[in-house]
């Protein structure tokens, strides 16, 4: 069985919305066109492989705003979840496999609430 680790509250409160402003900032930039100032398209064959791209309108400020807001809370989520003062407490050897397991403790905890897959 694998090891659990009791987290503190606020560090996976902190690591849940990284996954989600990650999971929004995806989203919106799969959305938004190529590039963000207007651009004409293009057809390059001559490399190893065939690169093509539409025209693209570019980003709105709206559009440009909200990116940089989501890459703003991203990275300051990042610092707090990656400088927290539980990770005083852990060895450093043991520091990747925890922080491996902090960034899937929504899962775990997901499947124990739900009563794990299968049945």
């Amino acid at each position: 069985m694998a090891t659990t680790y009791d987290f503190p509250s606020d560090l996976l409160a902190g690591q849940e919305e990284l996954h989600q402003v990650r999971a929004e900032l995806s989203a919106l930039l799969k959305r938004l066109p190529w590039s963000v100032e207007p651009s004409d398209g293009f057809c390059d064959d001559t490399g190893w492989r065939k690169v093509e791209r539409p025209a693209s309108p570019g980003w709105s400020a709206d559009e440009q705003a909200e990116v940089e807001k989501l890459r703003r809370r991203e990275h300051e989520l990042a610092v707090f979840v990656t400088t927290h003062r539980f990770w005083a407490e852990v060895g450093a050897a043991d520091r990747m496999e925890i922080r491996s397991k902090l960034k899937h403790a929504h899962e775990e905890s997901a499947q124990s609430a739900g009563g794990g897959k299968g049945a």
